[in-house]
């Protein structure tokens, strides 16, 4: 390898601590999943109100990250960094003393701002500091960090929630994150680039965080009165209303959250589609075959979660591999390996549907985790040499927040299908597996869609520059 090419052990590491606490914050997010039977019980509270411990925290995920473009250039890495642990130390610290629900909620609140903060600068020191030719193998890496914590999380959740209490899981990840604070301390360098001429966008976050909750809103309708209901259309309206108030108002305004021209790039506009999709597929199965094992299989949380352990585990590995295969051949042979493994295995979920075990849950998923890790770092990888400057910050910031909103709206809408078919079918176990049937197809398109983008990529752009 060329001297210049090279890594440094400071560089490794500190892309390791602050990668670590992404890895934490994202696991907490799962763990607590498989907890909320048991909340509502401790908590004398509804399931409807525990599951903004979710929601919610997605949510203000999603909106700090959207301030990222411009937090980035504003402070040095090493501020972000100190800032981002400390606020998930407190949080972590508030959620295990919590006496109810809503001291619970706002150490969550803290925790999501340290991951809207966490996950972006990760990506910013690998592009800052990580030679292009070694930039695929550490997107892989830092691509295995965000999709193994949501497979681990239910495993880690749902052994502790059983042998102690729900409160160990936010006391199981103290030491880590007080490692990480000490480690990130010594070894994350690097100035901010300057805001000079760039005024942050208030009016532009607050746009963004009404669109997110609109459309959540706007789902959690159809899941309590139906597709059809005027509740949901009207939400449709709006949402769509929202939206191009939006638009309009950030192709007029002179400030700037995250310079949006950027999706005029096809290339970067297709990648960016497939990173969110995959994401959406992602975080969905990890609370939809968990839901399906314990609800239909009645298995219990601890084998609810491991049945996903195999698929997580192999994932990991299959990460920088990817990587290292992007920076030796291009984009396109580990995505077309990625879209044909995940729309095989959403048409196996599809076909088997009811007749699923936990063991055909197990290597079905298995197929999946291995299509995920294929094209989760590579689309993140490609979207990023799209774009070059100061505009890196901008497709970083971009990426990681629909990274995150696709989580939440995975979790959402594949959970609203599962309500809106109970509205119609009597007993918990008929409507969840035919909803879970709905949702397998629903994933079926969205993963052939990917595959379809792929190759169109790759006809309309790569072909020709061969």
């Amino acid at each position: 390898m060329n001297v210049k090419d090279s890594v440094s052990t400071r560089v490794k590491l500190s892309i390791l601590a602050v990668g670590l606490l992404t890895f934490t914050g994202i696991l907490i997010e799962t763990s607590m999943n498989v907890t909320f039977p048991t909340l509502t019980k401790d908590l004398n509270v509804s399931l409807s109100t525990v599951q903004w411990l979710t929601t919610g925290y997605l949510l203000l995920t999603t909106i700090v990250m959207s301030t990222t473009a411009y937090v980035l250039k504003k402070f040095n890495p090493l501020k972000i960094f100190i800032f981002a642990a400390s606020l998930c130390l407190i949080g972590s610290i508030i959620c295990f003393m919590a006496p109810n629900f809503p001291v619970l909620m706002g150490g969550r609140l803290l925790q999501a701002i340290a991951t809207g903060l966490s996950t972006p600068l990760m990506f910013n020191l690998i592009f800052m500091e990580i030679p292009s030719s070694q930039l695929g193998l550490y997107t892989g890496l830092a691509g295995v960090v965000i999709s193994l914590a949501p497979a681990l999380g239910p495993t880690y959740g749902g052994i502790i929630n059983r042998i102690w209490t729900w409160r160990e899981i936010f006391v199981g990840i103290l030491p880590l994150i007080i490692l990480l604070f000490v480690l990130g301390w010594f070894t994350i360098r690097g100035k901010a680039i300057g805001t000079k001429g760039i005024s942050f966008d208030y009016l532009s976050v607050a746009g963004l965080a009404i669109i997110f909750s609109a459309i959540l809103f706007t789902f959690d309708q159809a899941g309590a009165h139906g597709w059809s209901s005027s509740q949901f259309l009207m939400g449709v309206l709006a949402s769509l209303i929202i939206f191009g108030i939006f638009v309009w108002y950030n192709n007029k305004s002179q400030r700037q959250l995250i310079d949006f021209s950027i999706l005029k790039i096809p290339v970067l506009r297709l990648r960016l589609y497939g990173y969110f999709g995959l994401q959406f597929l992602n975080i969905g199965l990890s609370f939809l075959l968990p839901i399906f094992a314990q609800t239909v299989l009645k298995a219990d949380s601890a084998q609810a979660g491991l049945m996903l352990l195999p698929g997580s585990l192999l994932g990991a590995v299959v990460g920088p591999i990817a990587g290292h295969l992007y920076d030796k051949k291009g984009a396109t042979l580990p995505l077309i390996l990625s879209g044909i493994l995940i729309t095989l295995g959403t048409a196996l979920f599809l076909v088997k549907g009811s007749d699923l075990t936990l063991l055909s849950i197990t290597w079905i998923y298995l197929i999946i985790r291995i299509g995920f890790n294929f094209g989760f770092g590579t689309s993140l990888s490609d979207g990023s040499m799209q774009v070059s400057g100061p505009k890196k910050s901008d497709q970083n910031s971009l990426f990681s927040m629909m990274q995150q909103y696709a989580g939440s709206l995975g979790t959402n809408v594949l959970s609203v299908v599962i309500s809106a078919v109970a509205l119609n079918t009597k007993g918990e176990v008929l409507s969840t597996v035919i909803g879970t049937k709905i949702d397998f197809a629903v994933l079926t398109a969205l993963s052939l869609s990917i595959l379809l983008t792929i190759i169109y990529v790759y006809f309309k752009y790569e072909k020709k520059n061969n």
